[in-house]
């Protein structure tokens, strides 16, 4: 009978750590949270010193019992979440649930931390347990209570001001920020002209190109040279200037050495997968949690790297030996700098800084492990280890040479570069995605040159460039500048970008963001009105005071008080504000056929362009913009043109009328009360009657073939739908038993099952409406008769097998 009880948050992680700890062990996982702050208003009580109302997350409540009931016959209990504040909660939540049902009595509770999965690791930790850190949990408790009051506040104002669903965050809100600036930057950006010069000189080495960096004594600038009439004007006096030639001025030789970079941390690692890899954050987070977790290699389940939610760069001196050692016996002895290499974290956060990613053992290389990982986990490793291994490596020496080459005079001077790499040093095993692009011309060298030298000149030419604006951001840069600023921490970078994403406020596109019209709506509401909670200053300031609560050196309340009052009285002031405050319009121009103003502006439905003002006698005209188009950026044609659907064709040769428009889901005939699909290609401005009856004739065709059985004068039919066939009279679909041969139903046995079906429409979860047009709650409101209605209910559950029917 075992006497520990060992908790983790994941299963993978205890079948892991069951083999490491022997009969003396139970491990059990608690599958993440177990309790969570209530989600509605009040749950953080700003009149009660911050009191904080938490409930069981019911999906984990089973594993909470089955962990109690274990509990029962052991003698103690070791929390062994993960090393950071969040893991530190769960911890302190499952404590607090089981001293509820009094089964923590006379039992000793330990906390125990390790950054890796190994026997080692862990057998020190047990061996060495500390009490739960109060501070921890108070940090993460706060984070929690400051994300609330924002969410539960400033939300509220967005669903009655701009649109209902939406939200605000703490610290997603400064992100959106971020992407939205950028974007104004890129559409304020006016390009500038520019040309350059380039030479192209003989030699019998090979010929090689130089460009002109000084003009008539002066260095020549970036944009000095501003137009094709003017550069075309220097190529022919330099071309006459030259008689052929160039002659060598000065020759310049240095070499520069380069440091390897440190070892991972959660923001770099996220970032080089981007690069490197293409993987997403979130993608990269969820690959490195199960190499982390543990993966069999054939001696059985091992963690592979170490923790990868940190902000540190340093590494434990056993790791750095055994990387110094491995580096002598398998590389030349001048790999190996003279001592080991020390690298120190910027963040003083004490939560999160334990040590950098690597892994448990650079004995493990990639190669040794390939046949047992998939192609994703292989790529990660690989290159956490060669990154690890490399920080603790020699510099690489990069020869550089540059040379002068004078044009007649030497007021006139083209300039030729070339490197090569004398050492390589930590280059042989891995090289930074900024060292790739620095290095475009590594290996490329310039022949052997000397003063006074004359080399042919090939070619002259003039080359046009233009200015660039600054980039969209990526994932990898968006995280680096959220780290840059101090918004966030490594275990919320996945999760900022992940609501962004789910709130619609940007999109992902060619992996770039760029902001919807939606978000910038709610960017600029939030920078107008409330403009403290958007800036980076301020939202980085509030990290640095969490991470002083986690070190002890500050209370949880004294932070939250003094973010609520301001808060407050801000909410306060804005309460009034309209929504013309919040959506403005852009005025487009005018309608030529009414002379009346045209406009885009955000809806609660969304973006739309309107012909009139609410002043007019004459109610406005509403048009909403295609998925495609933004109001940043829509013209005056383009808006008059969604003013033109419907567009009435014609009629069917049985006489109903045809007419094309869009909808949610893209282009659409319709002809009497059914409506088709346009293909790709059928334009709905252009397209014909003779075009749209095709479709119409496809659409009917489509209907035939799922047509079973036809009760035309009572208007019902049995079709095929897409889980089986159903019978339908237009307002109700019915399941046809498995028993029943659908092809055999008479009137009165598709009467029958109709009579039994609930209207088209009727639910009862996720409060959607029912027959009646009210909302019912999840589980919470009654439905007729006076029972409640749940997901799942043993009433739909006895309906039997699997869904038939209902198309």
């Amino acid at each position: 009978m075992p006497r520990s009880l060992l908790i983790v948050e994941s299963p993978a992680k205890a079948r892991t750590l069951e083999r490491y700890l022997g009969s003396d062990f139970k491990v059990y996982a608690s599958y993440g949270h177990v309790r969570d702050l209530l989600s509605k208003d009040g749950a953080v009580d700003t009149s009660n010193n911050f009191s904080m109302h938490y409930a069981p997350v019911a999906q984990n409540t089973r594993h909470v019992n089955t962990i109690a009931s274990a509990l029962g016959k052991a003698d103690a209990l070791y929390l062994a979440t993960d090393p950071d504040r969040e893991g530190e909660a769960i911890s302190w939540h499952l404590c607090e649930l089981l001293r509820e049902r009094g089964s923590l009595e006379k039992k000793q509770v330990n906390r125990v931390v390790f950054h890796e999965i190994t026997r080692q690791a862990v057998q020190e930790a047990i061996a060495n347990p500390r009490p739960l850190s109060l501070s921890l949990v108070d940090a993460q408790q706060a984070r929690r209570a400051l994300d609330h009051l924002v969410g539960f506040n400033l939300s509220p104002l967005l669903w009655r001001k701009v649109s209902s669903g939406l939200s605000a965050g703490r610290v997603q809100s400064p992100a959106l920020r971020l992407i939205v600036e950028r974007e104004s930057e890129i559409e304020a950006f006016k390009p500038r002209e520019y040309w350059s010069l380039e030479a192209r000189l003989a030699h019998p080495d090979g010929a090689f190109p130089a460009r002109l960096v000084v003009l008539d004594g002066n260095k020549l600038e970036r944009m000095a040279i501003g137009s094709e009439a003017e550069a075309e004007g220097i190529r022919e006096r330099l071309t006459g200037l030259a008689a052929g030639q160039l002659q060598v001025h000065e020759v310049r030789r240095r070499q520069r050495k380069r440091r390897p970079a440190p070892p991972f941390t959660t923001s770099t690692l996220q970032q080089e997968a981007v690069r490197k890899l293409g993987f997403g954050t979130q993608r990269t987070m969820r690959v490195a949690q199960k190499l982390y977790e543990g993966m069999d290699i054939g001696e059985g389940s091992v963690g592979l790297i170490t923790y990868m939610r940190t902000d540190s760069v340093t590494l434990a001196s056993e790791a750095v030996e055994e990387m110094r050692a491995y580096l002598l016996e398998r590389y030349d002895r001048d790999v190996l700098p003279g001592r080991a290499r020390h690298y120190k974290t910027r963040s003083r956060n004490a939560q999160e800084a334990h040590e950098a990613i690597r892994p448990t053992s650079i004995q493990r290389s990639p190669g040794s492990l390939k046949q047992h990982l998939s192609n994703e986990q292989f790529r990660l490793y690989d290159m956490i280890w060669k990154r690890a291994l490399a920080c603790q490596m020699s510099d690489a020496v990069i020869d550089m040479v540059s040379a002068d080459l004078a044009c007649g005079e030497p007021d006139n001077l083209f300039r030729a570069t070339g490197s090569s790499i004398a050492k390589e040093g930590f280059m042989r095993v891995y090289l930074e995605d900024k060292d790739d692009a620095d290095d475009e011309q590594t290996g490329r060298m310039l022949p052997a040159l000397d003063k006074g030298q004359a080399l042919p000149l090939e070619e002259l030419s003039a080359h046009q460039h233009f200015t660039e604006p600054p980039p969209r951001y990526t994932e990898a840069s968006l995280v680096k500048t959220l780290e840059g600023y101090g918004i966030g921490r490594p275990s919320t970078y996945v999760s900022i970008i992940r609501t962004l994403l789910d709130r619609k406020y940007v999109e992902l596109q060619a992996k770039r963001f760029t902001p919807t019209d939606m978000g910038r709506v709610v960017s600029t509401f939030l920078a107008e009105h409330f403009s403290t909670y958007v800036d980076y200053e301020f939202t980085a300031h509030i990290e640095e005071q969490l991470d002083a609560i986690s070190r002890g050196e500050k209370q949880r309340v004294t932070l939250l008080q003094g973010f609520w009052d301001e808060l407050s009285q801000q909410i306060e002031k804005k309460r009034d504000i309209s929504r013309g405050e919040v959506a403005q319009a852009r005025v487009l121009g005018t309608d030529p056929k009414t002379g009346k103003p045209v406009s885009v502006r955000i809806g609660r439905f969304g973006p739309f362009a309107q012909i009139g003002t609410r002043e007019d006698e004459e109610k406005p005209r509403f048009a909403s913009l295609h998925p495609e188009q933004s109001i940043q950026t829509i013209k005056l044609e383009e808006a008059l043109k969604l003013f033109e659907l419907p567009r009435v064709l014609g009629q069917t040769p049985e006489g109903e009328e045809v007419s094309v428009s869009i909808g949610r889901f893209g282009p659409y005939v319709r002809y009497g009360s059914k409506s088709a699909s346009l293909k790709d290609g059928d334009d709905p401005y252009t397209i014909t009657l003779d075009q749209a009856l095709v479709r119409v004739a496809e659409k009917k065709q489509a209907d035939a073939a799922r047509q079973i059985q036809i009760f035309e004068d009572e208007g019902i039919l049995v079709l095929n739908g897409r889980y089986g066939p159903y019978v339908t009279d237009g307002r109700k679909n019915a399941n046809i038993p498995r028993e029943q041969d659908p092809a055999a139903l008479s009137l009165e046995d598709c009467q029958a099952l109709l009579a039994e079906a609930r209207p088209r429409g009727r639910k009862t979860a996720g409060g959607k409406k029912t027959a009646g047009g009210k909302k019912t709650a999840r589980g919470s409101k009654k439905a007729a008769g006076g029972k409640k209605t749940a997901r799942g209910s043993k009433a739909r559950r006895k309906t039997g097998g699997r869904r038939r029917g209902v198309s």
